[in-house]
């Protein structure tokens, strides 16, 4: 049976930058096991099945795969497909504001598009709050595994595990000029983080709101260009810790030195001691055409 297929560059506007992302949009009868399989075969970071959702409220369900695991929530998925969606015309376009309910992997969450003359120009995705956990192994083993020195860490923040939805390590290094040295051993650094977390998510504050960011991932893909979860997680993280206030915004700008660039838009809303990430971005189409599935 022939199913389209899509690709999307995500958390850019130009083709061949951000995080690219297929999306099968008739995903309806396909089995786990088939859609793990087109996820491999895809080769990307994630491929995503749109199914009818099983909640009436929501208006589709996402199934997120990486090549080797289904993912219950993940940031660029989420931006991307929704994008393609609202450009399908499956979300209606209104100027402004338009405010749908998806069904993921860790429930029922909201979608907000802003529509600029009949055109989506942004996907915002409302994360679950944030969850934190501190590490417990030493600055200097986790340089180790990503080939800086413990100095190249910074002192002033710790080495924690956050969560919205999905858990990755928040790792400040001291300086961006850190940031293109880093070398990971694949190995360590996933024996270290992997019953905790899926990346280590380093990063260099830039002042006024702005931080860059890599994303290190210890299978398969080695990075990723643009990290949706771990961005929100990080603003979190970043207010958390007093580097940021909840009215503030965050602008992450990650996969530069994976000639990738990527733009990641972060609020933080603080309600009754909860953080709670709203991740925001752009995406544009590259392919379309069909897969036998």
């Amino acid at each position: 049976m022939k199913r389209r297929l899509y690709t999307l560059d995500v958390f850019t506007t130009k083709r061949f930058a951000g995080n690219p992302l297929a999306v099968v949009t008739d995903g309806d009868g396909l089995s786990t096991a088939k859609m793990q399989a087109i996820a491999r075969e895809m080769n990307l970071s994630e491929t995503v099945f749109i199914q009818k959702p099983t909640n009436n409220r929501a208006l589709a369900r996402l199934r997120i795969f990486t090549t080797t695991r289904e993912l219950p929530l993940a940031g660029h998925p989420v931006i991307g497909t929704w994008f393609l969606l609202a450009e399908l015309g499956v979300v209606p376009a209104s100027e402004g504001s338009v405010h749908i309910l998806q069904q993921t992997g860790a429930g029922i969450l909201p979608v907000e598009f802003t529509f600029h003359n009949g055109r989506v120009v942004r996907v915002t995705m409302t994360q679950k709050p944030a969850s934190f956990k501190r590490a417990r192994f030493t600055r200097a083993a986790l340089a180790e595994t990503l080939g800086l020195k413990p100095s190249d860490l910074a002192a002033s923040l710790p080495l924690e595990f956050v969560s919205t939805g999905i858990s990755n390590l928040m790792v400040p290094v001291s300086r961006r000029s850190v940031l293109p040295r880093i070398h990971m051993n694949m190995r360590a650094l996933a024996h270290l983080i992997s019953s905790s977390g899926t990346m280590a998510y380093c990063f260099a504050l830039g002042g006024r709101g702005r931080v860059f960011a890599r994303g290190m991932v210890p299978w398969g893909i080695i990075e990723d260009p643009a990290t949706g979860s771990a961005g929100g997680s990080l603003g979190a993280y970043l207010v958390q810790h007093g580097q940021l206030r909840a009215s503030e915004g965050l602008t992450i700008m990650q996969g530069v030195e994976m000639g990738r660039p990527s733009e990641i838009q972060v609020e933080i809303m603080a309600e009754r001691g909860r953080l709670t990430p709203k991740v925001s971005g752009s995406a544009v189409r590259v392919f379309e055409g069909e897969i036998e599935a």
